[in-house]
């Protein structure tokens, strides 16, 4: 593995949407604000969209990591379920216990009883699901029946919407306008401009502690940005593998070459010239001799 050899702690361009790697800056930041002050306000929904691979679920759980005492969270990864089954998985997350066998009117009861506990403690019920392009129109419209329930001045749950651009298609049907409406705040994450990229680059490669400030190269940075279109997973993985390269090659920065190599291993990246096929074969074969630095850094 190349970590002792760039002088690193830990791998710096896993997969795994760790908290400690979050990017405060940028459209991350923007939208962790957006999230912070709609949640201090009490608005009903929040909706945060971006295409694959923009960082939606890390800003989810940076998210759950601030929220302090206040709040009581209730985290849902999968909402590819049905409305009873959306509203078993909140009763569980909210600790409440129920018999599999009971009456949706009486676990609807269970629930109302226990968000009125926690507002009559001065806690506010913030439910946050991801990946919501994939939940059912019935399961969306039990959701929003769910946010029904309220005091005279506050919602006893606030919920928060992650989801892929197709969320936003899903929100325009007419049958669906009672929840679009009731959207207060929302959020549309986009792709790392080249100066971000750069930044986005040296940040991850500092937490995983690295000192070394041009490990990257400048023209490195450019073909990354233009490989990668600025989708952080994918700089992550077009990183990993150029590191990967550099290292079996004995070299002690990052070129533009090792990217071009990186991206033609590399699916749904934009893919350097012909020229590079050949190039391409041989990097290949280094990938054969390090498969288990793979395994190992993205955890399989």
């Amino acid at each position: 593995m190349y970590l002792e050899y760039f002088g690193l702690k830990e791998p710096p361009f896993t997969l795994t949407p760790d908290t400690e790697f979050f990017f405060d800056c940028g459209d991350h930041r923007e939208a962790l604000n957006v999230l912070q002050v709609a949640l201090q306000g009490g608005e009903g929904f929040i909706k945060v969209t971006g295409e694959v691979g923009t960082g939606k679920t890390l800003l989810c759980r940076k998210l759950l990591g601030l929220l302090d005492d206040n709040y009581i969270t209730a985290y849902i990864p999968n909402p590819f379920l049905n409305p009873v089954a959306l509203r078993m998985a909140l009763a569980e997350e909210l600790g409440i216990k129920f018999a599999r066998n009971i009456g949706q009117h009486r676990l609807l009861g269970l629930i109302t009883d226990k968000l009125v506990e926690y507002a009559a403690a001065g806690k506010q019920v913030v439910l946050l699901l991801d990946e919501t392009q994939s939940m059912p129109d019935d399961t969306l419209e039990a959701l929003r029946l769910l946010t029904n329930l309220e005091t005279e001045k506050h919602k006893l749950m606030q919920v928060v919407l992650f989801g892929q651009p197709e969320l936003d298609q899903r929100l325009a049907q007419n049958k669906l306008r009672q929840l679009r409406q009731r959207i207060a705040f929302s959020y549309r994450l986009g792709s790392l401009d080249r100066q971000m990229l750069g930044k986005y680059v040296y940040h991850r490669l500092r937490v995983a502690g690295n000192r070394q400030s041009a490990l990257f190269k400048p023209a490195a940075l450019k073909q990354l940005h233009r490989c990668s279109r600025g989708i952080p997973r994918l700089v992550n993985l077009l990183c990993h593998k150029a590191l990967m390269s550099a290292y079996g090659a004995g070299h002690t920065g990052i070129t533009a070459r090792h990217i071009r190599l990186a991206a033609k291993d590399t699916e749904d990246t934009r893919k350097p010239g012909p020229r590079w096929i050949t190039l391409a074969s041989g990097f290949a074969g280094l990938l054969a001799l390090t498969s288990a630095s793979l395994l190992y850094a993205y955890g399989l």
